[in-house]
Order: structure tokens, then sequence, then C-alpha cells
């Protein structure tokens, strides 16, 4: 595949980055380290590019701060659709210098939009919610243990559980204190808490790991939870539609406030009840509900208008 020049395809790892080019041609391979970074911003002066790289966490955040400094359009995506996109196009060997030269192929051929500014503050709320995600699961895999644990066990098991409660009271505690240090944080907050349903720890659920709630349409906010239906439909059969790939998180945040919300006197509540009702299951019903609060969610931050029963 010819790549016209202004693509640019990055492998990431922790200690490398492989850059192919579309300008010269050729992949070469750099420290994954702000200087080394800045070099290769240095060496782009005067032309535009346009990088891709799959999303890889912490180890490219040196990478997105560098660019959104230097004004250099960037896309992350997911390391599954690269995957996919390489099968597609006959990259079937895997490499890191393959890998490079397939993204820079796929911004050629898809042109994802740019992704936004890095905001230092979303970011730190977003590392802070997943710290606390990582210590609710070691406390639920804990809880498990102790079940069949042994009796010398349990003592041990049960000082690590009142160890992980106060550490996730802590984070809940920073992450309050985060959200109220911010006036946009703050009002976005509260904006979410005035849809019934919606609790402290799903509002800040969003606002860490959904940054986009409130700037996208409808169906786009929908596919990036995971909660799109799909149709799964051909010739003559109709398929049942399902929900696919999204932020798993944000997810389950959804999908538990969705399930509150069913015990409410609200128009959420009556979708429920009409969609038992009909026959539905009832994880369709709450996976439909959790759909209806986040759209309505997205309207209410656009607008910037509390809801309104």
């Amino acid at each position: 595949m010819i790549i016209h020049p202004g693509f640019v395809g990055i492998d990431i790892s922790k200690d490398f980055l492989d850059v192919f080019d579309s300008n010269v041609g050729a992949v070469r391979r750099i420290d994954n380290r702000p200087e080394a970074i800045d070099r290769l911003i240095a060496g782009w002066a005067g032309s535009e590019v346009f990088v891709l790289f799959e999303a890889t966490g912490r180890y490219d955040k040196a990478l997105r701060q560098a660019f959104c400094a230097a004004g250099i359009g960037f896309a992350r995506v997911n390391p599954a659709r690269a995957r996919d996109f390489a099968r597609s196009a006959g990259f079937l060997a895997k490499t890191d210098a393959i890998d490079a030269r397939m993204l820079a192929a796929m911004a050629q051929c898809l042109r994802p939009g740019a992704d936004g500014a890095v905001d230092p503050v979303r970011e730190q709320l977003a590392e802070l919610h997943k710290r606390r995600d990582e210590l609710v699961a070691f406390r639920k895999q804990d809880r498990t243990r102790m079940a069949g644990a042994s009796a010398h066990l349990v003592a041990s098991l049960a000082a690590h559980i009142a160890w992980l409660d106060e550490a996730v009271q802590d984070f809940d505690r920073r992450i309050a204190a985060l959200i109220a240090e911010q006036q946009a944080l703050q009002n976005a907050q509260r904006l979410m808490r005035s849809v019934p349903g919606i609790g402290p720890v799903c509002a800040a659920t969003l606002l860490a790991l959904l940054p986009e709630l409130g700037s996208r349409s409808p169906k786009a906010i929908a596919a990036l939870a995971g909660l799109a239906p799909f149709n799964v439909d051909s010739g003559k059969f109709r398929g049942a539609r399902k929900i696919h790939g999204g932020r798993r998180r944000v997810r389950e945040a959804l999908y538990m406030a969705a399930v509150s919300v069913t015990r409410t006197k609200s128009r959420f509540a009556r979708t429920y009840r009409a969609m038992r009702k009909a026959g539905k299951p009832a994880k369709v019903a709450l996976v439909a509900v959790a759909r209806k609060l986040l759209v309505t969610l997205n309207g209410i931050l656009r607008e910037q208008q509390p809801f309104h029963p």
C-alpha cells in the first residue's frame, strides 16, 4: 500500500517508539522519553503531519502532551480496531515496525478526527479513579477468598479488607476534593446529579472516564460507552440487537444507575416497566434505560441545564 506524505504511525512500548514517517518512507526507533520526542517533533518543523497510534494508557502520556504543546494533530485508536484494519489491509505479520507502518496506512485510509487537547486535571481524575477501581477489585477478591479461607488466614484477609476499605474511602475523598477545586467539573457533577439514579460514584466515573460527554451526538456517545445497539441481520433473518465494545467501566456505572432508577417514579422507570411488560428480558430493558440515562446526561451537559422530569 502506498502511503502518501503527511501521515505518521507510531507503535508505542514502555521504552521505545517505532515511528513510520511517510515523508521519508522509513521506520526509525527512538526512546520513549520527552527529550527524544521533542527532537522528533523538531524534525517535522515546517511540514504538516497527522499521527496515529494505539491507546496504551500511561505509555503514550508524554507523547500526547508533547503533540498538544506543538499543535500536532493526532488520534489514538483502540488496539483491537487497529488489528482488524491490519488483517483487512493485508498486514498479516506483526512486528513493531510493521505496526507503525500499518497505523500510518490506517490514518490515510480512515482519516480519523483529531483528539482534543490533553486536560491535566481530567487525566489526574482518571488516574485516581482507575486506582480506586483497582482497590475495589482487590477488596472483592479478598471477600471471595474469605468464604473458603482456613482459620489461620481469616485474620490476615480481614485486616487487608479493612485496609482496602480505608484506601477506597481515601480515594473517594481525593476524587471529591479534585472535583470541588475545578468549577467546570463541579458544575458538571451538579448537573449530572440532577438526573434520577445518578449518584456521586457514577457522576465521578463519567467525569473521569468519559470526558466527551456533552460534546458528541447521542449515537456517538452511546457507541463510546458501548451502549449502542448493533443489528444482526442477514437476508430474511432479523437477529436480536446487541451491544459491543466501548468503555467497560462507564457502561458498568450506567448499568448500576439504571438498576437504581427503576425503583423511582421517573420516566426512566416507566420505560423499564413498559419494556418488561412487552416481554423484553430484564437485562435488555436495563441496557435500554442505561442508554437513555447517558443520552439525557449528554444533552444536559451540552445545554448546561439541569434535568426536568
